[in-house]
């Protein structure tokens, strides 16, 4: 499984999450806790979740 963090994520010490594509899944963590728990997403609810994050300004 890779794991990729957001280009605009401050890197060092910063609140940053990572996303994982796990074919009919989608994971998130916390990048400061990567032994932590995961949430996991349909492919779907993810891209109805980035859609909304794009247009809600």
């Amino acid at each position: 499984m890779v794991w990729r963090k957001s280009t605009l994520s401050t890197g060092d010490g910063g609140n940053c999450v990572e996303v994982a594509n796990l074919g009919d899944l989608v994971a998130i963590r916390d990048s400061k806790n990567i032994t932590g728990p995961a949430l996991t997403f349909t492919n779907a609810q993810w891209r109805s979740f980035i859609g909304f994050l794009k247009t809600d300004t």
